[in-house]
């Protein structure tokens, strides 16, 4: 079993800081652009750190201008910006509870304001909130859970998918966890359930719309949510599990997104891509 090389750290608060993970997550593109997304332009949820700062910024490279939505995490979102427009790409960013319904409406009639057409959704925003017992899931906790993992989805395609066109795509991410649970994450894991079963609806419905809707479903992924979320013992092992031996890194799952967005997938819909170190799972 490889060494994950994490410390023991922890987070008080989620979501979790980019800025204060050791070590700093791998967020850039591992490939030179070959222009897959040029003249679009993308939205994407959770786009300040993580997986979302990782396709935000290899989107960028591909072509596309960025509208991305964050919570409240200024600083890592300003790295975020700054990596973007080192790729030459406009990109516009905005913060709220995502879980509000009003802010998924605020949030696409900014991003159409200010780009116009949106051509590829990429759903990535998410919380976890780890506990031992089902019975201390509290409601609240649950609806939280659920606003921001699945509702926001739901309300984001709503509100976006009337201005789609053939060509489009929409990505979600879900979770291996929606394939093979989690003890801990209980309410997260129903949650990344319910985005695999909205991803394999919606997928049918808008295949004669021309608009495609895929989804990734990652493993063990280096990304703030995960010291936000457990000790600094289960940190420390993150990943470790994994036939590869590690935690795979934002921009491993990142070109998974890239991939399911441009027409590289033009002939692949109601799917998903596991970027999990090689957990073999069903479904």
């Amino acid at each position: 079993m490889q060494d994950s090389g994490i410390p023991r750290q922890v987070q008080a608060r989620q979501p979790g800081r980019e800025t204060e993970m050791t070590p700093a997550p791998d967020y850039g593109p591992r490939f030179a652009a070959s222009g897959r997304l040029k003249g679009k332009t993308a939205l994407i949820t959770g786009g300040d750190s993580g997986i979302g700062r990782a396709t935000a910024v290899l989107f960028a490279r591909e072509g596309a201008n960025i509208a991305f939505h964050y919570k409240e995490e200024h600083e890592d979102a300003a790295v975020t910006i700054e990596a973007i427009r080192q790729e030459g790409a406009e990109v516009m960013a905005m913060h709220g509870d995502i879980g509000d319904v009003h802010e998924v409406k605020r949030l696409v009639g900014e991003a159409v304001a200010a780009f116009g057409h949106i051509g590829v959704l990429v759903n990535n925003a998410g919380e976890q909130h780890a506990q031992d017992q089902v019975e201390d899931i509290s409601e609240e906790q649950l609806h939280r859970t659920f606003a921001t993992n699945f509702f926001a989805q739901f309300h984001l395609v709503q509100e976006l998918v009337a201005d789609m066109r053939a060509g489009d795509a929409i990505v979600n991410v879900s979770s291996v966890t929606a394939f093979r649970g989690h003890a801990e994450l209980v309410d997260y894991a129903s949650s990344k359930g319910a985005i695999l079963a909205f991803t394999r609806a919606l997928s049918a419905q808008l295949a004669e719309r021309g608009i495609r809707v895929n989804a990734v479903a990652p493993g063990p992924i280096w990304t703030p949510l995960i010291p936000a979320s457990f000790d600094a013992e289960k940190v420390a092992k993150f990943g470790r599990h994994t036939p590869l031996g590690r935690p795979g890194q934002p921009n491993e799952v990142a070109s998974a997104i890239l991939f399911l967005a441009c027409d590289d997938s033009s002939y692949v819909t109601g799917q998903t891509i596991h970027p999990n170190g090689g957990e073999l799972v069903g479904g």
